[in-house]
């Protein structure tokens, strides 16, 4: 979790430098990188999160949908 806030904290420091008065190349180069880390960072913990849940109705019955479902078998998450 620090990592992603370092690297937030860093990218808000370039977006700032960028707003006020500008860049250098290779600040601009890390710019992208950093952004494209923090995405792909955001997407895995978002997976993750998805993964990990199952959903229900209203009356109680399970409805996760069959491809998530797959997804937990295959990682040992459920035994149905």
């Amino acid at each position: 979790m620090k990592e992603q806030e370092e690297l937030i904290a860093k990218i808000n420091e370039l977006a700032h430098k960028s707003k006020n008065g500008g860049l250098t190349p290779e600040e601009a180069h890390q710019q992208g990188v950093l952004r494209k880390k923090y995405l792909e960072n955001f997407r895995a913990s978002f997976r993750s999160q998805i993964e990990m849940m199952k959903v229900y109705d209203k009356e109680g019955k399970e409805v996760t949908p069959n491809k998530v479902k797959e997804i937990q078998r295959k990682k040992g998450l459920r035994d149905d």
